[in-house]
């Protein structure tokens, strides 16, 4: 029988806030952090110029100096994405009180962190020194700040963790892919703590252009970034780009139990699919996100019955967010009057590889603290979106006792997560 697995600590960094504290009170309280790029260079010619980046500035407000988080010489090894990792990382370790010492504590916590697009700046610029001068331009830190593992590398050496030492990259599916797949590594016994989840900092003018051109970005709100992303309106456009991570500690429940751990929730369901579809666009009727659903929900041994809240995937486009409600209403059929679904994307914008494990935090604060988040800018729903979406203001909803959160990536890959309260 698989072990059972539960979640000791949280951490965030992200455009409502760094710190769990910080970003669930503004997300609550209706805070978007989608913000104008207009000032910023690069960005000034392109059709798109906004996007929900992680507020700057000192730590004590919720904000994000790197000095503060990172170590001397850490800022020149690593990439930008790698820090909002090891920023989260280190929240969540702190959070959990897991800092082992010793080396069979050590080689039993492992790091399992993904992101879907690492160090696009990096990438970028290098490419530019090089074309203008060649070999000697290019900095010998090039590779190891680009490579999508070292996010997790470089925490596994700060802590002398030997466990699993794993990446995930599948798109803005990769937050999630990441947590499932340490929670298996805890439930088959590769480990008994796993650090996990996605990371991203790719908010770059070439990457604005490329989501530009394939008509995947909200282009009409320049001048009122706030309300550029609205998952489930009737007025969505597209997805606004952002950035930030979502780290959380995943451990063992009799460890867990042994140690006094505190426990915001049990991670009971985990379920995958591929759309085998489009590159970028799933199926009108959403048949891969009810697999993905389903299949969490069999793994968890539940109901649809037993859900009381989707954390949805819903990035504010016109075709994924109507494919993904057509799902929820296939899986929860019979259940409408009871489900209740938000998307926290109006509020954080879209932070790709990121996304999945930010909103697997905020689904488990959703249970942890019986509040549902609400989906901002949600005013005029189309027809076919008849469920509760949370509009515009959080929920309080004591009776929900489990909970699904979705993320969808391009090239057609899903996943679901459930968790359940812990008693």
């Amino acid at each position: 029988m698989a072990r059972r697995v539960v979640v000791t600590g949280l951490g965030l960094v992200s455009p409502v806030g760094v710190g769990v504290k910080h970003a669930w009170t503004n997300l609550l309280n209706g805070h978007c952090g989608v913000t104008s790029l207009a000032n910023k260079q690069g960005f000034e010619q392109l059709p798109v110029q906004i996007a929900a980046l992680v507020p700057q500035g000192p730590k004590e407000k919720g904000e994000f100096t790197s000095k503060e988080w990172l170590d001397r010489g850490d800022e020149r090894i690593m990439a930008p994405f790698t820090q909002f990792a090891i920023a989260a990382a280190r929240q969540a370790l702190t959070d959990a009180e897991w800092i082992p010492e010793g080396d069979a504590d050590k080689e039993r916590t492992g790091v399992c962190i993904g992101s879907g697009m690492g160090s696009f700046e990096d990438i970028v610029s290098t490419s530019v020194s090089y074309s203008a001068g060649g070999y000697r331009k290019v900095s010998p830190m090039f590779v190891p700040r680009i490579l999508i593992n070292m996010a997790a590398g470089h925490l596994t050496m700060k802590y002398g963790f030997q466990g699993p030492n794993h990446a995930v990259s599948t798109a803005c599916t990769t937050g999630a892919h990441s947590i499932g797949d340490a929670m298996r590594f805890i439930q088959y016994g590769d480990a008994d703590v796993m650090v996990a989840g996605g990371t991203e900092s790719c908010v770059h003018p070439l990457a604005i252009s490329g989501f530009a051109k394939a008509k995947s970005l909200a282009a009409q709100y320049n001048e009122n970034p706030t309300e550029a992303s609205r998952p489930f309106d009737g007025d969505r456009s597209g997805f606004v780009m952002g950035e930030g991570a979502g780290i959380v500690v995943l451990e063992e429940l009799e460890h867990a139990k042994k140690r006094g751990a505190r426990i915001y929730a049990e991670i009971a369901g985990y379920g995958l699919s591929g759309d085998a579809h489009h590159m970028t666009a799933p199926p009108a009727d959403g048949t891969g996100a009810v697999k993905s659903m389903r299949r969490a929900l069999k793994v968890a041994n539940l109901s649809p019955a037993d859900i009381g809240y989707v954390n949805a995937h819903a990035t504010s486009t016109p075709v994924g967010d109507a494919a993904e409600n057509c799902a929820i209403k296939t899986v929860f059929d019979g259940h409408w009057d009871k489900i209740n679904v938000s998307s926290t994307k109006g509020a954080t914008g879209h932070l790709l590889g990121a996304a999945g494990s930010v909103e697997a935090i905020f689904t488990i604060l959703s249970l942890y603290n019986s509040t549902l988040p609400p989906t901002l800018n949600l005013h005029r729903p189309d027809e076919d979106f008849n469920l509760n979406y949370v509009p515009l203001v959080a929920q309080e909803h004591k009776e929900i006792k489990a909970a699904l959160t979705n993320s969808f990536g391009f090239g057609g890959t899903n996943a679901s997560l459930c968790f359940t309260k812990f008693d």
